[in-house]
């Protein structure tokens, strides 16, 4: 039954006074995610299951707010537990290229960071307090006289022997030499060269004893001065520990209940006492105050004289002391360095210098014990980052590791720290393609994603649903300062959230849009200094962003108007139907109507589609063409063969045609063809057809309606225009006000239809027809005329079976037929 639909039906508004408020002001904020209780449902899950592989991959279309959301709820759920653990860095002393990680309760880590500085500053001061006392001084001295004193002792007993030898003893820079005397005095090389054989012979004999001698002696002094050495170390030693353990007691009590800590302190203390030569030399440094010889030396670099201390700093890689739950990251940029952390270095004397203080934390180490947010696009946009994250999922571990070590380009020896023990969940945000892209070719992406959190973008129109979008306008309009909306604005705000879902029964879930909006509006009540946004407000911001956007459909507006494109929207033609079709253009859709034609004749090429022919026809196009064969078939050829040639094209389309929407157009345009029935010019057609005769739904029939009506009333409305589209679309409508108003007045006008038969019933104003118990069609009806004229094309191709294809080739044909 054919259907023109009333101004309701049209469009559904909502009713102000129904809402139940006066401005947003008076609703309370929207706690957790709105219109996605599959989703929600999925994050609860993933979120609270404690076993490896269940990270979430949440997944929709882009501009439905699914960042914010998940940041909203994860702040929500992160709330429900205490902070996780410090992690630090620390010297490993036994093997500095492999630091040790060391992990602490929250807040601990900076505690422990400063408590080692202040140890380490303390003794740095106290010894050299402790080194330039006069108590410490005297033992010194002591020691250093009686070594030198026993020293001396043993050198005159050597000298008393060398005496009695005749020869005397003398220093030099080669050490201590034994030579001849006589008289008194050093005999030369030239004074033995002239001494009788044996008495240089006897010369030599004492001189062998006595290098005897000389070398015990010098044994001796050594183990005096080595005995002196180890009498000093012990001294500075006892000193270092009188300083050191005093403040070691201190930090081993605050820190007894860490164990890993207590290990590390001993270390460092161990550390100290065998380099205590060091914080000397740091005392006694040029440039430090209260140095001596100042005045005199040049100043030392600050970072030279700290480097020989960097060793006992801690490293704190990652602070939760200001923390009151779990961690919630997300990484915008997630490169490798970003997500996994990195190996500083810096430049000493030309060369590269790197330690353990210069490892810093990725966004894995900041959110590990809570959760990490990535967007898939952009985590497979950089180099490793997803098969390292992939490695870290399965491990367990977060392995910090320079990149180009990992990639194989860089053999330099590096740092490599400990790892990490990783307890954390990835939420990866994409698009659903890349879901099942991922799905299907990463075997590992299953193992580790294994909960999927769908997004709709859109939800169902009931009062719940209403509720939870009011809340959802005050909380955005609070946390953005924006001005409240009135009853009035936010029912035009929800009748556009239906027209964004295409759907009565819908709201969009597209609240990046609908966000965009109310910011807009809220600028139109700035200039106006209104108290609220108002309806006024939303329709000016709504129109103002269609104005921006619309150049490229003015212009063919324009074109049509002045009968550049040929649209006719009066009178009546044969095999001529206005197609109707979508063209979008980045973030903005229109409507744009097409002139379709159709040619017939006796043929056997059955339906030929011109835009597939050139190439210009997509597939899906080309099907609903293929199906008007199969419905002309089912329709006509059940007593006789179908000889038809027809010939279908979109006149003046230079661009490729996709689509099967305007499939029940081109069957209209061959009826009418075949019939020789006029169509009316002022009604546009769109819809799909199957070989039923059935029409199906399409996309877009908001457009549609708006851009034929656009261009009807451009070139002036007469009541009697109007746009036929599919029964099954109707509750998709949410046209404009102005298209109902002129609906309400007469001037324009929509019809609903199931069948091909109530279609051109509107198009031509003649009956389709119904086959009768006898097989036959009333007379005068469409399928009558198009049956009878298809027989006549069969009649045709009797008399010419073949095509002649040489002049006179079908006289000769015919005449040898007549013979035989």
């Amino acid at each position: 039954m054919i259907v023109e639909l009333t101004p309701e039906e049209l469009r559904r508004t909502f009713d102000p006074k129904a809402l139940g408020i006066k401005t947003t002001e008076q609703l309370k904020p929207q706690e957790g995610i709105v219109g996605q209780k599959r989703a929600v449902a999925a994050l609860q899950f993933g979120l609270h299951m404690q076993k490896v592989g269940y990270n979430v991959y949440v997944a929709g279309p882009p501009g439905i707010g699914k960042m914010t959301a998940i940041q909203s709820f994860l702040g929500e759920l992160a709330k429900d537990s205490g902070a996780p653990v410090d992690w630090c860095y620390i010297n490993n002393f036994d093997d500095p290229y492999q630091p040790k990680a060391l992990k602490l309760p929250a807040g601990r880590g900076r505690q422990l960071q400063q408590a080692v500085k202040e140890l380490v500053e303390q003794v740095r001061r106290n010894l050299a307090k402790a080194f330039e006392s006069e108590e410490y001084g005297n033992k010194r001295d002591q020691v250093v006289k009686a070594v030198g004193k026993q020293r001396d002792t043993v050198l005159e007993r050597l000298g008393q022997r060398a005496a009695k030898a005749g020869f005397d003893i003398q220093a030099t820079p080669f050490g201590i030499v034994m030579i001849p005397v006589r008289n008194g005095r050093p005999l030369g090389d030239a004074e033995l060269a002239v001494l009788p054989a044996a008495v240089r012979e006897e010369l030599q004999r004492k001189h062998e004893q006595l290098q005897d001698d000389l070398k015990a002696a010098m044994k001796e002094v050594r183990k005096l001065e080595k005995t002196g050495q180890e009498q000093l170390q012990e001294l500075d030693r006892q000193a270092t520990m009188y300083i050191v353990e005093g403040l070691m007691d201190d930090l081993n009590e605050q820190y007894r209940d860490l164990p890993e800590v207590i290990a590390h302190l001993k270390a460092i203390q161990q550390d100290i006492l065998q380099n205590i030569d060091t914080f000397k030399a740091s005392a006694a440094a040029p440039g430090k105050a209260g140095a001596p010889g100042t005045e005199q030396a040049a100043v030392v670099a600050p970072w030279l004289l700290e480097l020989p201390f960097r060793k006992y700093q801690v490293n704190v890689l990652v602070d939760h002391s200001q923390r009151d739950g779990r961690p919630v990251v997300v990484e915008i940029n997630p490169s490798h360095h970003n997500l996994f952390g990195r190996i500083e270095k810096e430049t000493q004397f030309g060369a590269l210098y790197t330690d353990f203080t210069m490892i810093k934390a990725g966004a894995l180490h900041r959110a590990n014990g809570g959760y990490l947010v990535v967007r898939v696009e952009d985590l497979l946009r950089s180099v490793m980052s997803w098969d390292t994250l992939k490695c870290a999922l399965r491990s367990n571990e977060i392995q910090i590791e320079d990149l180009g070590e990992r990639m194989g380009f860089v053999a330099t020896k590096s740092l490599r720290p400990q790892p990490i023990p990783l307890d954390v969940k990835v939420v990866l945000v994409g698009r659903p393609l890349l879901y099942y892209l991922l799905h299907s070719l990463d075997d590992e992406f299953p193992e580790l994603f294994k909960v999927k959190a769908d997004f709709d973008n859109q939800m169902e129109r009931s009062d719940d649903s209403v509720q939870d979008f009011l809340r959802f306008l005050c909380t955005f309009c609070k946390k953005e300062d924006l001005k409240p909306l009135d009853a009035e604005a936010v029912a035009k705000l929800l009748e556009h959230g239906s027209r964004l879902a295409d759907d009565q029964e819908k709201l969009s879930t597209h609240f990046g849009n609908l966000a965009d909006v109310v910011r807009e509006a809220h600028f139109w009540a700035l200039q106006d200094k209104s108290r609220h946004i108002t309806t006024a407000h939303i329709a000016r911001a709504l129109k103002e962003k269609i104005y921006r956007s619309s150049l490229v459909q003015e212009h063919i507006q324009e074109l049509i108007a002045r009968g550049t494109l040929l649209i006719t929207t009066t009178g009546e033609a044969v095999g001529q139907v206005n197609g109707l079709s979508v063209i979008i253009l980045g973030d903005y859709a229109f409507g744009r109507p097409s002139r379709i034609t159709a040619s017939v004749g006796p043929g056997r090429e059955g339906i030929i589609d011109m835009e597939r022919q050139v190439e210009l026809g997509g597939p899906v196009h080309s099907k609903g063409v293929l199906i008007l064969g199969g419905y002309l078939m089912q329709k006509y050829a059940q007593d006789m063969p179908l000889t038809l040639a027809a010939r279908l094209v979109f006149e003046q389309s230079y661009e490729g045609v996709e689509g099967d929407s305007a499939s029940s157009a081109e069957l209209y345009a061959v009826l009418s063809a075949l019939a020789g029935v006029p169509v009316r010019q002022g009604i546009g057609v769109t819809g799909s057809v199957n070989q039923r005769g059935e029409i199906q739904a399409i996309g877009g029939a908001n457009y549609k309606v708006e851009g034929f009506f656009d261009v009807c009333k451009a070139k002036g409305l007469t009541g009697e225009q109007g746009v036929m589209l599919p029964r099954s679309n109707v509750k998709n409508l949410m046209l404009r006000e102005d298209v109902v108003e002129a609906v309400r007045a007469g001037k324009f006008h929509v019809w609903a239809v199931s069948t091909v038969d109530e279609g051109i019933e509107v198009l031509t104003g003649v009956p389709a027809g119904q086959r009768r118990p006898d097989g036959t069609y009333p007379k005068d009806t469409i399928h009558y005329r198009a049956e009878q004229r298809l027989r006549k094309f069969a009649k045709c191709l009797k008399e010419f079976p073949e095509a002649p294809s040489k002049p006179g080739q079908g006289r000769r044909r015919k005449a040898r037929l007549a013979k035989k």
